[in-house]
């Protein structure tokens, strides 16, 4: 067992450690002795970018399986056990990771980690449960894409990316989850959700020899610990996803339409990351920004348009989102890429760049206000990233962007091939112009 710090803190506030039990287990903690909650997340290094074909829509399949029982709980115990002390108890998954999470009462720790502990390492996945919750995912799907606000964000990443991993929608498809058995599920489950693949990541007032305490007797308790194992590599890319470009359209008979016009952006780890988000801030991030001025503030031709970016850990994504009456969705399109061409022929002004950093560094520090942010970025941090940076080294890298960076960004990305993805009442509609 190793143990670290990786960053000293201040007066006993911000401490964070990081300790390797047998088996490459990793716990890291936060302490902020001056809040009475206790975040714990288990962060499992696999998402749905990980699934073979047979095994389509597994990740998220498991998310729904772990809390249906262990031999030690039924699903309502699990619940209840949470519930009962005031806390919650969730997960989410991702494409490259699946977060199993509690925020309880700091007195409360023990209990949190030995529930969350005993749904990673010992769900039954028994095949009554299977079927039930294969319902239950296939009403998420069915309620996902009655939103086409959710179904136009994944209709782009799919054209975008193709079919990629990378490309394919998080929870599957109906056809992978009818497909998908109890055996190929347990199959996933025991090849992926090991110590070695996982990360206990715990912020609030805690003490961290404490916690690693906790997290090894609960491991042990379940024979999950042992083994000289290292942890697994954090995702830090590889080669660059190809990415396409092109026009799709959902013929919906919706009210509104909504578009997603935007291509491939920088990977999680690119440096260029920090420009690229002062530039989107000043692009589509607020209500002062470039598109929410000129597209509702001014022409009054939409009510929401933000542009945003996301990034994996071999590629990422720019996009422009507008939802707008059907027969505005031309002077829409004009108008973002208008701006577009504004951004890359001129960049930004010193007022904006200003105003890009001072939107990135309060939406920063301002998210890192509570427990569960501050644990969410522990576990994202140690499995996607080679080191966590310090947030007064994050709110430095921002500050340090220049705005010949910002239009060498625009430049970069603002002139590669676009991606339109539209859904609305447009049967047999040609949108092809709209790239050119």
């Amino acid at each position: 067992m190793t143990t670290t710090t990786l960053h000293p803190g201040k007066d006993g506030a911000g401490v964070v450690r990081r300790t390797v039990l047998p088996g490459g287990l990793r716990v890291v903690t936060e302490s902020m002795p001056t809040v009475r909650s206790v975040a714990v997340g288990m962060w499992v290094g696999i998402g749905s970018r990980d699934e073979a074909p047979e095994h389509t829509g597994a990740s998220h399949f498991l998310e729904h399986l772990l809390f249906k029982g262990t031999p030690t709980r039924d699903a309502l115990e699990i619940s209840a056990a949470i519930e009962g002390i005031g806390g919650e108890i969730n997960a989410f998954t991702a494409k490259e990771y699946t977060c199993y999470y509690a925020r309880v009462l700091d007195e409360d720790l023990p209990l949190a980690v030995d529930v969350l502990a005993d749904v990673i390492t010992s769900s039954l996945i028994a095949p009554e449960d299977v079927e039930a919750e294969r319902g239950v995912i296939l009403e998420e799907i069915a309620m996902h894409d009655d939103d086409p606000s959710d179904v136009v964000h994944e209709q782009f990443s799919s054209a975008l990316y193709g079919d990629t991993p990378v490309g394919r929608p998080i929870l599957g498809t109906v056809e992978s989850i009818k497909a998908l058995s109890r055996d190929r599920i347990a199959e996933y489950y025991h090849r992926y959700y090991l110590p070695s693949h996982t990360v206990v990541a715990v912020a609030g007032n805690v003490n961290h020899e404490h916690v690693v305490e906790l997290v090894a007797t609960a491991y042990q308790r379940a024979g999950a610990l042992g083994g000289d194992e290292q942890p697994a590599e954090p995702r830090l890319g590889g080669e660059e996803v190809p990415y396409l470009s092109g026009v799709t359209v959902l013929d919906r008979a919706t009210e509104q339409a909504n578009l997603v016009l935007g291509t491939s952006a920088f990977s999680r780890n690119d440096d260029r990351r920090f420009a690229l988000g002062v530039l989107n801030a000043v692009f589509g991030g607020g209500m002062s920004s470039r598109l929410f001025q000129e597209i509702r503030e001014k022409r009054g031709l939409a009510y929401s348009a933000y542009s945003y970016t996301s990034a994996y850990s071999d590629t990422g994504q720019f996009g422009i989102y507008v939802g707008c009456l059907p027969p505005k969705i031309d002077e829409v399109l004009k108008v973002a890429r208008a701006e577009v061409a504004q951004l890359v022929a001129h960049g930004i002004t010193e007022e904006e760049i200003i105003l890009g950093k001072g939107q990135m560094r309060g939406g920063l520090v301002l998210g890192l206000e509570d427990t569960g942010s501050r644990m969410s970025r522990l576990g994202k941090s140690e499995l996607v990233h080679d080191r966590l940076m310090s947030v007064d080294e994050v709110l430095g890298r921002i500050e340090a962007v220049t705005l010949d960076e910002i239009r060498s960004v625009a430049l970069e990305i603002l002139q590669r091939p676009m991606t339109l993805a539209v859904v609305g009442p447009y049967a047999d509609r040609d949108f092809s112009s709209a790239l050119v």
